[in-house]
């Protein structure tokens, strides 16, 4: 049963994660990462660590996915609009060189989980809420601090980017 829910939630994952990346309409494209965030967050649920499939829910999905929308909502964002091909086939290149790089990297460490590495099993103290809490804010509270306060710079450029001009005096509308 465990592995039919993991095959569906990844094709699922999988499939909105490529919507995400080609759609053109930036609100189904965040829509789309909505669904991967959620997939990945049942992921942590049959990995055994309920804490984090609902912090990665209201966290991710709830509350950056939603500060996304409205950044994009408030600087209008409109369907991304196309041009002649000038400049795509080398991004047609590159992107083709990315995957090609990824599908070898990704094949290179599938090889090496078949070829014996023994991982150690999960247990209760590595997933617990208390290792959890005393890793986030001993070792990783610099990073915890750094993400929060780029989000913050994020939201007030995306603000003074979508501010209009104040009008002159003398002019009309």
């Amino acid at each position: 049963m465990e592995v039919a829910i993991f095959v569906i939630f990844a094709l699922l994952a999988l499939a909105s994660a490529v919507v995400v990346v080609a759609h053109r309409n930036p609100v189904y494209s965040t829509i789309s990462l909505v669904v991967t965030l959620v997939s990945l967050a049942v992921f942590f649920i049959l990995l055994g660590a309920p804490f984090i499939a609902a912090l990665q829910i209201l966290i991710y999905t709830g509350a950056i996915l939603v500060l996304f929308l409205f950044v994009i909502m408030l600087l209008n964002v409109s369907e991304e609009a196309t041009h002649p091909e000038s400049g795509r086939r080398i991004q047609r290149w590159l992107a083709i060189l990315g995957a090609v790089t990824f599908a070898l990297l990704l094949g290179l460490g599938v090889w090496n989980g078949y070829r014996g590495t023994d991982f150690a099993p999960m247990s209760e103290e590595l997933v617990s809420l208390k290792s959890l809490a005393s890793a986030l804010f001993s070792e990783y509270l610099l990073p915890f601090e750094i993400v929060g306060l780029l989000l913050l710079v994020a939201i007030i450029a995306a603000t003074v980017l979508a501010r209009k001009p104040p009008r002159e005096e003398g002019s009309t509308p």
